[in-house]
């Protein structure tokens, strides 16, 4: 698997990079670490004519700032890599973060690493934008990182029975070791990976569907179990980005695993703003598979 994981320098930029390190892949990724450089961020709109408003060798200070910032970035980095033993490289480019980002991510990536936050109050804000835009317009998953690296044992699955379901499900079938090597933190080594298959459906008055909700549900329990997850099942009524992130924090998951859309036109919709709220206020880190 080819990843892209895009850092600031911040904390969420080196969780991004670290928690490839954490998720038990089948076959150790390659990782390609990106940092971007904005230097046309610097200059607000009204400021055509910088030097006339006085104000153009404070940007120069700034960008020769922003510069060393991502030499240091990139050291730090490449250290990381050659410490734990990854193969990868760190590039670094200039221009509009979002768009530079979605142009690396269509070079032949599988999975989009992104923190949820940046370097203080605007990055955070500017960054929380860059990660929203990346769950719904990038070519390849998203895995939004919103806490320090931990290892990978609790993953809670979120299905509906649409397309982008099965991709999830596929995704976690293909990629991810159901009985990973090491050591955690409150387990011994070899602990298997506990899956939580959680389906939500709304409150309905005619038994039948929630049948079939509960027959699809046991569908894919059925399916993870048998790729040699340990296996819970969850069917829930309700509000499903409100149950999903219920259960997880209830299950204590280290991870959220949800499909980028759902059902139809409608359900495209639907589901593409449950998988948005979910990102937005889940605790753990949300894998968005595309």
């Amino acid at each position: 698997m080819k990843i892209l994981a895009a850092t600031d320098g911040s904390k969420f930029g080196r969780w991004a990079v670290e928690w490839s390190a954490q998720i038990p892949f089948l076959v150790k990724p390659t990782i390609r670490v990106l940092h971007v450089v904005d230097v046309a961020g610097l200059r607000a709109p009204f400021m055509v004519q910088p030097i006339i408003v006085g104000t153009e060798r404070y940007i120069q200070a700034e960008v020769k700032r922003l510069e060393e910032h991502a030499r240091i970035t990139k050291q730090e980095v490449e250290a990381w890599l050659k410490e734990s033993g990854f193969k990868g490289t760190v590039i670094v480019e200039r221009g509009a973060v979002a768009e530079t980002i979605m142009r690396q991510a269509k070079r032949g990536v599988q999975l989009l690493v992104i923190g949820s936050r940046g370097l203080d109050a605007l990055d955070r804000f500017m960054l929380g934008s860059v990660s929203n835009h990346a769950i719904h317009h990038a070519p390849c998953s998203v895995l939004v990182v919103k806490e320090a690296p931990r290892p990978v044992r609790r993953i809670l699955l979120a299905v509906d029975g649409s397309a982008a379901s099965e991709k999830a499900v596929k995704f976690l079938m293909r990629h991810v070791n159901p009985t990973p090597d090491g050591p955690t933190p409150d387990g011994p080594d070899h602990e298997p990976v506990s899956v939580l298959v959680t389906h939500v459906m709304p409150f309905l008055k005619y038994p039948e569907l929630r049948e079939a909700g509960k027959r699809l549900a046991q569908r894919y329990e059925e399916k993870v179990a048998k790729a040699g997850f340990q296996v819970e099942e969850a069917m829930r009524l309700g509000k499903p980005a409100s149950e999903i992130l219920t259960q997880a924090k209830r299950w204590k998951a280290d991870l959220i695993v949800t499909g980028a859309k759902g059902l139809g036109a409608i359900g495209r919709a639907l589901l593409g703003s449950v998988s948005t709220r979910v990102v937005q206020h889940a605790s753990c880190s949300v894998l968005v598979v595309r």
